[in-house]
């Protein structure tokens, strides 16, 4: 484990740590006298200082402003909500959720999330950021490329027999994009990783977590990231027609924005499959290292007509 620095808040220093998820970054469950606490340790290399702060900002406005239910950093003793948690990661603490990760999708769990994705969307249109706020921007070049947010989808296990039908894959993909466009009614700050392992469901109650990948893109691009991992299922279909009615519930979709979705669905699948290739050290990537590459070859031939 690493070496942590519950000292920095009040609320942890005399607590004990538990690593419960290493994915993205090291989050810890830390049970103390006030309760528990999950605490956010930031993998080097992916977000700085400005980026993580302002994540939190906006989830900060959100909790403000909406009634979204999301988690809210707690400040440590120096009334700072980013701290210097162990060597050279920055921490971030929040207090700990009830709830589980939901091991299966439903049609009202889905319909939950596009509710969650059209409030943010709004929210997100009409707020003012402050001053110095800077996200990545989730865009084609920033995706399929080889320098890209989550790695190079070319370096993943499995991906050679079917490196040609890929390439293609990502030519169309940027060509359908790149005439989709970036209008602010289709593109703007998203969460941008809303997955059922990003939910706490307690009973009737679903809490959004984790935006430590939120920046700007396509607002469809949440319905994409909804079905990472099972996009593959027989009920695909009616998990995103369930999204899409809780989205439209609340804000309205264009047909322009309808017919992208396929589009935006590849374009997920070679997202997580250049994440594959870069975090090979995880439980998750090395779940579906094997045939990743192969499904994704799949529906690119099975969904090619759509682009």
């Amino acid at each position: 484990m690493l070496p942590l620095r519950l000292d920095l808040w009040r609320e942890t220093e005399t607590g004990r740590a538990t690593l419960i998820n290493l994915s993205e970054n090291h989050t810890y469950r830390v049970d103390g006298p006030d309760g528990a606490f999950a605490l956010r340790l930031h993998r080097p290399g992916y977000q700085n200082v400005a980026s993580i702060l302002s994540e939190l900002a906006w989830i900060e406005a959100l909790a403000r402003d909406t009634d979204l239910p999301v988690v809210r950093a707690v400040p440590g003793r120096d009334g700072a909500v980013l701290q210097p948690g162990a060597a050279d990661r920055h921490a971030v603490l929040f207090r700990f959720m009830p709830g589980r990760e939901p091991k299966h999708g439903s049609p009202a769990l889905f319909a939950t999330l596009g509710g969650f994705a059209a409030r943010a969307h709004l929210h997100a249109q009409s707020w003012s950021r402050p001053p110095g706020f800077v996200r990545p921007t989730w865009s084609a070049a920033t995706m399929l490329g080889p320098d890209g947010l989550w790695g190079d989808w070319r370096a993943a296990p499995g991906v050679a027999p079917y490196r040609p039908l890929l390439d293609s894959l990502a030519e169309r993909l940027a060509h359908a994009l790149s005439v989709y466009g970036t209008t602010p009614d289709r593109f703007g700050l998203i969460h941008a990783d809303m997955r059922l392992a990003n939910l706490l469901v307690d009973g009737s109650a679903t809490t959004l977590l984790d935006f430590d990948d939120c920046g700007f893109g396509w607002f469809v691009y949440d319905l994409a990231a909804a079905l990472s991992f099972i996009e593959t299922g027989a009920d695909r279909a009616a998990l995103q027609a369930a999204w899409l009615d809780g989205y439209r519930a609340i804000r309205p979709l264009a047909p322009e924005d309808l017919a992208i979705i396929p589009t935006l669905i590849l374009l997920r699948r070679m997202v997580l499959l250049a994440w594959i290739g870069s975090h090979g050290e995880t439980a998750l990537a090395q779940a579906h290292a094997a045939d990743f590459a192969a499904d994704t070859a799949r529906l690119a031939r099975h969904w090619g007509a759509a682009l």
